[in-house]
């Protein structure tokens, strides 16, 4: 019979300076054989929904996070037996059955191709197991209750007998352990962490042992004042069913967004520029194109078109491809062009970019704009394909509205709202007529780019759109 030994999958940095994920769910269970890069893992970083392969080949031994948990990066997540290959000692692992390693010598697994560099530690010093003391008990010690993992065993809080009376406030050492996200909702819904007993590793108090509590009708004061004031409410018939407010937690893509999009408001002082184009001739060449051989099995939006005269303005607009640096006092301008596409998705907007978009031909744009964003909108997206953009374009057009003022993508200098498009009349030849119109807003980062650079680079796209022709003199 041949070896095995256990090794530890430690969740890995999947996106630039990311630092924890949340498991969704798993696709595996303990006793399951999996193959090298098989799927065994759903995760959500702040950027995007993440498919985890399996770093091995072996079977389960121990899934060491349930799902709804977030997770810091470089802490286990799964455990596997696999084939003793002899080389036990370099890779860190244990032969199995062995006593499991201390928690500070275990050495982390390098990250999956594409999930970023390998990180030799985890930039943070190693935490100490800490110890109470009371004057009539001795000092609490640390043990060891899953390997590799070196939990704080502390007292469980003891639940009141009558769930009217409000706990006592107990000294500081003493205070329920809990992760921050958990003191969060446990503030959210009215519920006095000293009051419920924690069910994690060490009196550890989850999501769970919070929501349960709520469910078994143990509210503090405040929140049964409230709940009483909704049921009246709600038999009055004035209020819907369900209560009179939904809280969902700040999380995942959202929580990223957010602190994106205040960074870049307070960051970069914007400016807004719009321009209403007549792109009737712009709609007819799409016509054309569609009903063209070449084309066939392609999609062809005005989103393809208005991204393609972006890329051909960039060439003599330079400036909107850049980045202000303020560590290093730099102005960055690139010579490639990551062109970022915002997506809305189910989960919250996300900015996928498609990586040297200003090599591309008009049916590579068109063929990379179609997988970006039914990738996108399958919440499937790449970490590495959602960070590294220099550019962006937000199509407002297909909710049916003209124009906005687009907030900057954190770290571009320009961003282009594409309106919808609408019959309108419009002079045309000295007389008026009903044609295409559509608006065109441009937002960019005025410490960057001067209003004349943002005005001839809005106007070059105006150019394009209303005498696709035009591009003959750009080239």
């Amino acid at each position: 019979m041949s070896a095995t030994m256990i090794k530890e999958f430690r969740l890995p940095d999947l996106g630039e300076g990311l630092t924890e994920s949340e498991i969704l769910s798993w696709k595996v269970a303990v006793g399951d054989t999996v193959t090298l890069n098989q799927v065994i893992a759903e995760v959500e970083t702040a950027k995007a929904v993440v498919e985890l392969p399996s770093p091995f080949a072996g079977v389960i031994t121990a899934l060491h996070e349930e799902p709804g948990t977030i997770v810091e990066v470089g802490k286990p997540i799964v455990s596997f037996e696999v084939a003793d290959d002899g080389g036990a000692s370099r890779s860190g692992a244990a032969p199995a059955g062995a006593a499991p390693a201390a928690a500070g010598t275990a050495k982390r697994e390098p990250n999956l191709v594409g999930y970023g560099a390998v990180v030799e530690s985890s930039g943070r010093p190693a935490r100490r197991a800490r110890t109470f003391t009371t004057p009539a008990a001795e000092p609490v010690r640390a043990s060891v209750v899953e390997p590799v993992r070196t939990e704080l065993v502390e007292t469980e809080p003891v639940r009141p007998e009558n769930p009217l009376v409000e706990p006592v406030e107990t000294d500081a050492a003493e205070r329920p352990r809990s992760t921050p996200p958990v003191r969060k909702l446990a503030k959210d819904l009215g519920v006095e962490l000293a009051a419920v007993a924690g069910t994690g590793a060490g009196g550890l108090i989850t999501r769970e042992d919070v929501q349960n509590f709520v469910g078994g009708g143990e509210l503090s004061a405040p929140v049964r004042h409230l709940s009483a004031v909704s049921d009246s409410v709600s038999r009055a018939g004035l209020a819907p069913q369900g209560g009179r407010e939904v809280r969902t937690p700040i999380k995942g893509v959202r929580k990223f967004t957010a602190a994106a999009m205040v960074a870049s408001a307070f960051t970069a002082p914007h400016a807004t520029e719009f321009l209403t184009v007549d792109v009737t001739p712009t709609m007819d060449l799409l016509a054309k194109l569609k009903a063209s051989r070449a084309f066939s099995g392609y999609k062809l939006t005005p989103l393809t078109l208005v991204a393609k005269a972006v890329l051909i303005a960039l060439r003599r607009n330079p400036s909107l491809n850049s980045r202000w640096e303020e560590a290093s006092q730099e102005i960055v301008q690139f010579n490639y062009v990551n062109l970022g596409i915002a997506a809305a998705t189910p989960r919250g907007l996300t900015v996928p970019n498609i990586k040297d978009a200003d090599t591309l031909s008009l049916l590579e744009l068109s063929e990379a704009l179609t997988g970006l964003t039914e990738t996108a909108r399958a919440g499937k997206t790449a970490p590495a394909d959602l960070s590294g953009g220099t550019i962006s374009i937000t199509n407002i057009g297909v909710f049916g509205i003209d124009a906005g003022t687009p907030i900057l993508n954190p770290g571009e200098a320009a961003i282009l709202a594409m309106g919808a498009v609408r019959k309108m009349p419009w002079e045309f030849q000295d007389e008026v007529a009903l044609r295409q119109v559509m608006t065109l807003s441009l937002s960019f980062d005025h410490r960057l780019v001067d209003g004349e650079q943002g005005s001839r680079f809005l106007a070059d796209i105006g150019a394009i759109l209303a005498e696709p022709g035009m591009v003959l003199t750009m080239v």
